[in-house]
């Protein structure tokens, strides 16, 4: 069946408010909408409605192509709704993919639109006496895309019996004045090329060993359905964050289920329901509820489960060892052990000193340069030098600190299952201060541009070339880099190094 007319009802009226000045211009599209014929059909005159991709790459530029049958002149991907087609967005997929050869998978959406449509345009189509066609008018659905892959584009196999050519255009040139200047405002609100999660779920355990998983209803349209599943959902547009996604989520379907606090743990990848590529942001966290005092409005139940039972359920893949991993990564997770333990309050052995934990990150971007943030002048620590994002680890793991000041400091998303330890500085006798380890960690997967969201620390970042850094360098985040350079592991104020 093709789309529905309460799906595309539902998708122009969000559209529309959203954009309430093109009521006037659509007002056409909701008389269609309001007729007897099927408003996707290509035999409904004098209009109907076809669907566009808008595919957007890592340097912000729009993939054109040139289409025979209107003299090559460029446009984005696009065509008629075919009876197959179960969504408006499912068509701009397959169209895409007929026409340039570029599949769901090489695909994800944009956080700043998401599945919504991006512009719906409005345009004439001559008479095509060859197919019996009369003049009529197109309502085109437009969605937006990233490339889901890193570096270039892949190579196109584009439809030799439409297809004339293809193009890559900045969005200055985009071939739609309407498409463009939203696309050039977006470019001012977020949109950057860069895929980000689109989803979050959360990762909860009880302290005791077990970890609460959420059965999903057997049902089409369902993401993985019938399997244990961790709870969360989808980002929408209002979202200020994954971790908004994420409590909004579990607000609506599982009142009561409210974590106290919720940590960044992975990113992991994966296909939504359209095929699409996707990532998900896990954030961790810890609760004591009851599962079966929780209004559970979505799925079939939320039960505990430890991870030694995981294999004999059926689970969304990958789930296992994500669990099994933060396990073996938080041992608290899995309750008291017995034995060995330091009671809680007692003294410490003589001669103990309590040791502060830095946690670092050393970010490189495609060219290898680092990035470094100018300390504020009226900093307390490092005042008008140049440092690595850093934070103090509290009561939570490095990896756990160094997403969240991340996050915090620099608006960046940190896949902690791809940090890797480099370098670790002990700061034995600070002048004034408590002795350091300080914990240097490189970070392989990230995504996010670096904003400045403390400019009362931190009031600039920059990347430098890690054999060129600035004079005015923090001496401590000079060594570090220093030895990572040169594959050391270890580093001391003072040391002759090897």
């Amino acid at each position: 069946m093709p789309p529905s007319r309460s799906h595309i009802r539902t998708t122009v009226d969000a559209y529309l408010r959203r954009h309430p000045q093109e009521r006037e211009v659509l007002s056409g599209l909701r008389l269609l909408l309001d007729g007897e014929s099927e408003p996707c059909d290509r035999a409904t005159l004098p209009a109907h409605l076809t669907c566009g991709a808008v595919v957007i790459d890592r340097e912000l530029r729009v993939l054109h192509i040139g289409h025979k049958a209107s003299g090559g002149k460029l446009l984005a991907p696009g065509g008629h709704v075919e009876a197959d087609d179960r969504s408006l967005l499912a068509t701009a997929l397959r169209e895409v993919h007929e026409e340039t050869g570029l599949r769901p998978r090489d695909l994800c959406l944009t956080p700043r639109f998401l599945a919504a449509p991006v512009d719906i345009d409005v345009h004439d189509i001559d008479a095509n006496p060859a197919k019996g066609e009369p003049a009529h008018r197109h309502y085109d659905v437009r969605f937006a895309f990233y490339l889901a892959a890193e570096g270039p584009p892949p190579p196109l196999a584009l439809a030799a019996d439409e297809i004339c050519g293809a193009r890559w255009l900045p969005l200055a040139d985009v071939r739609c004045p309407k498409l463009r200047a939203k696309l050039l405002a977006a470019a001012g609100d977020g949109l950057d090329g860069r895929p980000e999660p689109v989803n979050a779920s959360a990762l909860l355990h009880d302290g005791r060993g077990r970890y609460l998983l959420h059965l999903r209803d057997q049902r089409d349209g369902i993401r993985e359905p019938g399997t244990f599943a961790l709870p969360g959902g989808g980002r929408e547009v209002d979202d200020a964050s994954t971790e908004a996604t994420l409590r909004r989520e579990l607000a609506e379907e599982a009142p009561g289920l409210e974590p106290a606090e919720l940590m960044p743990y992975a990113v992991e990848e994966t296909t939504d329901t359209d095929g699409l590529a996707m990532r998900v942001q896990i954030y961790s966290g810890r609760w004591n509820g009851d599962p079966d005092a929780i209004d559970l409005r979505e799925g079939v139940m939320l039960r505990w489960f430890t991870p030694d039972v995981l294999d004999r359920l059926r689970l969304s893949p990958g789930l296992g060892e994500l669990i099994r991993r933060h396990a073996a990564e938080h041992p608290s997770a899995a309750g008291p052990r017995r034995g060995g333990r330091r009671r809680p309050g007692a003294p410490l052995p003589d001669g103990t000193a309590l040791h502060v934990v830095g946690v670092h990150l050393y970010l490189q971007d495609e060219r290898g340069r680092v990035l470094l943030g100018l300390r504020h002048p009226d900093a307390e620590f490092g005042a008008n030098q140049w440092h690595l994002l850093a934070g103090h680890c509290m009561r939570e793991s490095a990896l756990a600190c160094l997403c969240r000041e991340a996050r915090e400091e620099a608006g960046l998303t940190v896949d902690p299952a791809g940090a890797e330890l480099v370098h670790l500085l002990h700061l034995a006798d600070p002048p004034g201060a408590h002795p350091r380890m300080q914990l240097f960690f490189r970070a392989a997967s990230w995504s996010g541009s670096p904003k400045v969201l403390e400019p009362d620390r931190c009031v600039a970042w920059r990347w430098w070339e890690p054999k060129d850094l600035p004079a005015e360098t923090v001496p401590y985040t000079r060594l570090a880099i220093e030895g990572i350079l040169a594959g050391r592991r270890y580093s001391e104020p003072g040391r002759a190094e090897q």
